[in-house]
């Protein structure tokens, strides 16, 4: 939606002299959990956040604390302290602020009175397990970096036939359509009827990397469920149930992350 016509008299001019002191825009809307940084200078090119009555048009402007930021006319509020929760996000849900298909998302399920949140990467419609939550796009950012060192672990049940060995050949790293994913970590815990139990870990996490990694061994994915994510777990949350991480607890974890 775009601001209302009084509040976009004139486009913010390129030259015009910025403080001294600040942070850029995307920056301060991402941490103030208005949207990741990307998704900021997708709005700013929208024509969707002003500063001081003036819209802008290029996403490096710097801004202090005492201005007056907006988003579709709405004023921004300051950032509050990072905050970082756990849900156990069911199967049947897109991770996403809004689908025009129509499916239902997981902020539309989650319980009452939690602040705006942001996920930490994602789980695919089907998958279930731990997500990561956050008020802070700037955190949210930082946690989804392969830089962090962090492994994701999940439990695996899948469709075939395949022996250890074939696993193990995903620590090398596997390329499919293209795509280079980096090593993988896959155990077989048990065998049920047709259908293997496998613990898998891995660094990076993108775009169905676990289902698309295991097919190059035959097998077909029909439940994934994340375990762990760094060193954050899944425990004994209920599927829907979010839970704080404590204060202590994300200083102890987090470190210089936070700033």
């Amino acid at each position: 939606m775009a601001l209302p016509a009084a509040d976009r008299y004139h486009p913010i001019m390129t030259d015009a002299p910025e403080p001294a002191t600040g942070e850029r825009i995307a920056k301060v809307l991402a941490r103030a959990g208005v949207a990741s940084r990307r998704e900021v200078e997708r709005m700013i090119a929208e024509g969707r956040v002003s500063v001081d009555g003036i819209v802008l048009d290029q996403p490096g402007v710097r801004v202090t604390p005492d201005q007056d930021i907006r988003v579709d006319g709405a004023r921004v509020a300051k950032a509050e302290a990072p905050r970082l929760f756990r849900y156990h996000k069911p199967d049947g849900l897109l991770v996403t602020t809004s689908d025009p298909e129509g499916r239902p998302t997981i902020f539309e399920k989650m319980p009452k009175g939690l602040p705006r949140l942001m996920s930490i990467g994602r789980l695919d419609f089907n998958s279930e397990g731990l997500l990561l939550l956050t008020n802070d796009g700037g955190l949210a950012r930082s946690l989804e970096l392969p830089s962090t060192g962090w492994r994701r672990r999940y439990r695996v049940r899948a469709y075939g036939h395949a022996v250890q060995a074939q696993l193990d050949h995903l620590k090398k790293g596997v390329t499919v359509d293209g795509e280079k994913f980096g090593p993988i970590e896959a155990t077989i815990e048990r065998v049920q009827g047709g259908n293997l139990w496998i613990t898998v870990a891995l660094a990076e996490g993108k775009k169905r990397e676990v289902r698309r990694a295991l097919e190059t061994v035959d097998l077909k994915v029909n439940r994934l469920i994340r375990t762990a994510y760094g060193p954050f777990q899944l425990g004994s949350l209920k599927r829907g149930e979010v839970a704080e991480v404590p204060p202590k607890i994300m200083r102890e974890q987090l470190g210089r992350l936070l700033g």
